[in-house]
């Protein structure tokens, strides 16, 4: 494997898109790997081809089907614009019956990649995150639906009156912590955690504990938590730039309320723990 080979568990966790996933891409044509070991058959890509990576997955998520996204890649690669907009309206026609993802799906169609990319990034820094004394619960299942659960279950336990008799306090923005070492769609490990003063009582399956001091890349994404992967591409390209390596689970600090922030006002810190111990060449 070379510097600038990804190999295919990293480069899941990245896109957000399963091994399985990959695998079948790879089958259909769809997205070939760089690279394969020719003994274990292990698949490996490039940065380079996280964009086609995550416009795969995000045309699948718009409900098109995988022979119209080969057929869409395609008209792009050509830039045949009256094949991509014949595509665009035939998709658009099927899904007027289902309204709210209509919405979603008219927005995304009508951003401009780059634009957006643009819009949701600060610049990457490297910071020491101090040590953190957090309540948290880990659970594992399909991301917006774990976290929100496990953010409810936390908070409802802070503010019961004898935790408030107490003195406890959020003393930091809710994160959550992903503790798998490829994307899953239905199973995935995640913890949220909750930086807190006073002395607690806690549920079963909660624990009060010390987070470590980490030194981290940290960026500040803007806008709505469906474009989360463009700035992951963002910082994992910057770190191959820089000769960084990845040294423990990544945490996202949700700095908004999303039950009162336009969904493309929210800010979430992005913190991935890194080691620097690689010298670029």
């Amino acid at each position: 494997m070379t510097v600038d080979q990804i190999p295919i568990t990293r480069f899941s966790i990245i896109t957000r898109i399963t091994p399985k996933a990959l695998r079948y891409y790879d089958q259909l044509g769809l997205l070939v790997p760089a690279a394969k070991d020719t003994l274990t058959g292990y698949r490996y890509y490039t940065a380079d081809q996280m964009e086609r990576g995550v416009r795969v997955k995000t045309l699948c998520s718009l409900g098109i089907s995988l022979e119209e996204v080969a057929s869409y890649l395609d008209a792009e690669s050509k830039g045949d614009r009256c094949a991509l907009q014949t595509l665009r309206e035939k998709h658009l026609c099927r899904t007027r019956s289902e309204i709210a993802r209509l919405q979603r799906i008219e927005a995304m169609l009508k951003q401009n990649d780059k634009e957006l990319i643009k819009m949701a990034l600060s610049e990457p820094v490297i910071k020491d995150v101090p040590a953190l004394r957090v309540v948290s619960k880990r659970d594992k299942g399909s991301y917006g639906e774990t976290i929100g659960r496990l953010i409810g279950e936390l908070c409802e336990m802070l503010f019961r009156p004898v935790n408030q008799k107490n003195l406890v306090k959020m003393s930091g923005p809710v994160m959550a912590i992903y503790h798998d070492q490829e994307y899953k769609e239905k199973d995935a490990d995640i913890e949220v955690a909750i930086p807190i003063t006073g002395r607690i009582e806690v549920d079963e399956g909660m624990e009060v504990k010390d987070l470590p001091p980490a030194r981290v890349l940290a960026v500040v994404h803007k806008g709505s938590y469906d474009t989360l992967h463009l700035t992951y591409k963002e910082i994992y390209e910057y770190m191959i730039k820089n000769g960084m390596e990845f040294a423990g689970p990544g945490r996202e600090l949700y700095l908004s309320d999303p039950c009162k922030t336009a969904p493309e006002e929210l800010l979430t810190e992005m913190q991935l723990p890194i080691k620097e111990s690689q010298t670029k060449t």
